[in-house]
């Protein structure tokens, strides 16, 4: 346990963001994994709907480094390919 003043506040602010970008990561899975049952359902209207909430939480984790931008890219062009060949199909 740190015993300055200053250390044992970082670990409690350190602790708060640990919460905040794992609240983000969940929630970006639960997306993920909505965006992908209706892809598995042949859905394209609502894995369509899906594709744009994923795209929004990816940029916004991206955007505050819990992702690497390269990462969210990267996520992005797969989940927009298995659109394109939903739809082609």
């Amino acid at each position: 346990m740190p015993q300055r003043r200053a250390a044992i506040k970082d670990v409690r602010k350190i602790h708060t963001n640990r919460m905040h970008n794992l609240d983000i990561k969940t929630d970006l899975k639960k997306t993920i994994k909505k965006f992908l049952a209706s892809v598995k359902e042949n859905n394209v209207d609502e894995a369509k709907k899906n594709l744009k909430i994923v795209y929004k939480k990816i940029d916004k984790a991206a955007k505050r480094n819990i992702l690497h931008n390269n990462t969210a890219a990267r996520r992005k062009s797969r989940y927009s390919r298995i659109i394109q060949t939903m739809a082609a199909a």
